[in-house]
């Protein structure tokens, strides 16, 4: 088998970033820009979406993005991306947002979010991706669940055509 027929699990596309949210990052009120932390969840989706495709991915959409808890200044920002969906060229990666106050160590889950990205060869032409195995039961459902978002993606863009 080669590199894109070799089915890998969501665990082997895990990757974790993590960053201190600094006053740049902030508004007046202390909040960090949500447009910050897309820009980082688009980060490390990418990530993990390059490490399941072995190759070079890019975003062709952000599915869906909900801030939960506002995000401050001082906070440690963990993110965590794994692929939950391979198509033939195409992957979804689902992001987790954690701060933490790093005093405290109190964590708050903030953000969840869902990016669409495809895999390109050398040349710029789509490559194709390993297909997706679940691990276990949880793995199962959460393909599932991403699978049936695919499908609502390609509805909405079959009615915008």
């Amino acid at each position: 088998m080669n590199r894109a027929t070799t089915p890998k699990t969501i665990a082997a596309s895990r990757v974790s970033i993590g960053q201190l949210m600094q006053p740049e990052h902030a508004n007046s009120l202390g909040n960090v820009h949500g447009g910050y932390i897309v820009k980082l969840a688009d980060e490390c989706a990418a990530l993990a979406c390059m490490r399941h495709a072995g190759s070079r991915c890019v975003t062709v959409a952000i599915d869906r993005m909900t801030f939960r808890q506002p995000i401050r200044i001082g906070d440690l920002v963990t993110l965590t991306a794994e692929v939950t969906y391979a198509g033939r060229t195409s992957m979804e990666a689902e992001v987790h947002v954690v701060a933490e106050d790093p005093v405290s160590g109190e964590q708050t889950h903030t953000n969840n979010a869902y990016f669409v990205f495809v895999a390109l060869n050398e040349d710029g032409s789509r490559a194709s991706v390993p297909p997706l195995v679940a691990g276990d039961e949880e793995e199962a459902r959460r393909m599932q669940a991403a699978i049936r978002r695919q499908e609502e993606r390609l509805r909405q863009a079959k009615s915008h055509e």
